[in-house]
């Protein structure tokens, strides 16, 4: 992909005829996470846009979808709640979605593999921090499976793979990702979403707004 191709990647509101092409992404990008058909439906990503619109986005390059994002707003007690993807998703459906939450959500994010080193899932990180600020709300929060796990159980815990991954002594593409997007650990999260490759295991992690309250 050259340097013009990416300055012409568009991030923008999921519509509803992005819905089919959201559907394909999902497959090419969460193989491992389709055999089990833990994607999005086209009936899910529907009921988002009914009751979140301003927090679906894609990245459109000329009408190709290469990348996709979904969030609903919650409000967790606890704050830092043990909870699954299904629970705070509403088995995917988002109609626990809380207007008056203090928290975003971040559901999912996806990109075309073989656009995965021209910053999309950046741009759709900023998105969402923008959509975080225009509503006033604290922060943004989500469970990041710990994809590479599976190659490291054997040696240590969950929350050991997790903290070196934070000290740079492994790399995560999902972790690592999210700590270079200013987003702080907080801990391990069991039973998050039945996965091969984390073990089922994911981070909670945080981005307090820094404009919160003014």
């Amino acid at each position: 992909m050259t340097t013009s191709d990416q300055t012409e990647i568009i991030i923008r509101r999921t519509v509803s005829e992005d819905i089919p092409k959201i559907v394909n992404l999902q497959k090419e990008s969460f193989p491992y996470l389709a055999r089990y058909g833990n994607i999005w439906h086209p009936d899910e990503l529907e009921s988002h846009l009914r009751i979140f619109p301003e927090g679906q986005s894609v990245a459109d390059l000329h009408g190709e979808i290469v990348g996709s994002a979904s969030s609903l707003i919650v409000h967790l007690d606890p704050e830092y709640a043990d909870h699954t993807w299904k629970e705070i998703t509403a088995d995917g459906m988002m109609t626990n979605h809380n207007p008056q939450g203090d928290s975003l959500y971040g559901a999912d994010i996806s990109t075309a593999p073989k656009y995965r080193h021209e910053h999309i899932g950046k741009r759709l990180y900023d998105f969402r921090k923008e959509t975080v600020i225009k509503f006033n709300l604290r922060r943004m929060i989500g469970g990041g499976r710990l994809f590479n796990y599976c190659d490291y159980a054997d040696k240590t815990s969950a929350v050991e793979y997790a903290q070196r991954v934070i000290n740079g002594e492994f790399k995560d593409p999902v972790l690592s990702f999210e700590l270079e997007n200013g987003f702080k650990f907080i801990k391990i999260l069991p039973n998050y979403l039945d996965d091969v490759r984390s073990l089922n295991y994911a981070s909670f992690i945080e981005w307090l707004n820094p404009s919160y309250g003014k």
